[in-house]
């Protein structure tokens, strides 16, 4: 039994435009009766990935205006010690670290699914516009109901969902397959930023004035609130799509071969699609439009474990410690002013979708 889903070995030719690597091999691990299959490479992998998120976790809580000795981390984190130590450890660093955490692996999953689905390493929420969707809905939240974690949270993920649904939809064509997919994500996604310019031009100074800056991608002044949305988010939803693959995997052979095998092929999609896409709102809703973690945390997480397609549980690690990272780049790296968050994933981001447009050109399929 193995403990990740992963999308087959079909589909790793298909992304990189070269064989995928030979199969790494099984050991076995016996618990009383049940035995689990694991591959140690990914095992270490999935570890070294674990670490950078513990340790962003870490720095997080202790670097800032007001630093808190290593030693005395975890008493402030448990409500003990210094009392401005537990002030900035558990009211104000540790939930923004738990948002960074929540978020990345929610846009991580969310990538790995919709690359799944289109099996195109650009298949993610940023370039289809199931962001966008979030985005919109949140704004209108933001512009119509003034705000507040519940309304941007529901306008999130009911903009991610409706657009999922159009996106589908226009796309359904004998199924539906990558570029056009990508193709009339990529057209929903102009439409959407149209509404939201609109929509903000429309507005008062003020609630303008938010909406923009929530746009930009942020998690300063995030609290528990937020923490606890994310996580609620990341709790209810992450099972049905760990549940759902091992369809995945056998989608990723194509849709007859899958109906072959018995696979509910149409009701497979929808449901995986209206998942990811309410994953991507949950985790916009906390910390805005964050850019290229979806896109980019599948694939780098697959190719550090050497697997032979994107796994999820791997996306969601992967996406944790990018994000946690690049929230602690965003604080320390001008200090003592803060940098967006997003505006650290855009530059990485960037920078890795060149370099993903260099590799598709260069095996002719760009």
């Amino acid at each position: 039994m193995s403990p990740t889903p992963t999308v087959p070995a079909a589909s790793a030719a298909s992304r990189d435009g070269a064989a995928p690597p030979p199969a790494r091999p099984l050991r076995t691990m016996r618990v009383g009766g049940i035995a689990f299959a694991w591959r140690p490479r990914i095992a270490a992998a999935y570890g070294a990935l674990l670490a950078v998120t513990v340790a962003a976790l870490a720095v997080s809580l202790m670097a800032g205006d007001y630093e808190i000795p290593l030693p005395g981390v975890l008493p402030a984190v448990l409500g003990h010690g210094e009392r401005l130590d537990v002030y900035f450890a558990q009211g104000v660093r540790l939930p923004r670290a738990l948002v960074a955490i929540g978020a990345g692996a929610a846009l991580g999953i969310a990538g790995a699914v919709f690359q799944s689905l289109s099996r195109n390493p650009l298949g993610s929420p940023d370039i289809i516009g199931f962001t966008g969707g979030a985005a919109t809905g949140a704004v209108a939240a933001i512009l119509v109901f003034g705000g507040g974690t519940v309304a941007v949270s529901t306008g999130a993920v009911l903009g991610g969902i409706a657009t999922a649904a159009l996106v589908y939809l226009l796309a359904l064509k004998k199924g539906v397959q990558g570029y056009r997919l990508i193709l009339v994500g990529i057209g929903a996604n102009a439409m959407l930023l149209a509404v939201r310019d609109y929509l903000i031009t429309r507005a008062e100074l003020t609630d303008a004035i938010t909406a923009q800056v929530w746009m930009i991608g942020s998690l300063n002044g995030r609290g528990w609130g937020e923490a606890a949305a994310v996580a609620i988010g990341v709790a209810v939803l992450a099972p049905v799509i760990l549940a759902l693959g091992p369809r995945l995997r056998l989608m990723e052979m194509g849709d007859q071969t899958a109906s072959a095998l018995g696979v509910p092929v149409q009701a497979t999609q929808v449901t995986a699609l209206l998942v990811a896409s309410a994953l991507t709102g949950a985790a916009i809703a906390v910390c805005g439009p964050i850019g290229f973690v979806a896109l980019a945390a599948p694939q780098l997480a697959r190719r550090l474990a050497r697997a032979n397609g994107t796994t999820l549980v791997g996306g969601a690690l992967m996406g944790a410690a990018l994000l946690a990272t690049a929230d602690l780049v965003a604080q320390r790296a001008m200090a003592p002013s803060q940098l967006p968050v997003g505006a650290v994933t855009a530059v990485i981001g960037g920078a890795y979708l060149i370099w993903l447009l260099y590799r598709e050109w260069r095996s002719g399929r760009a």
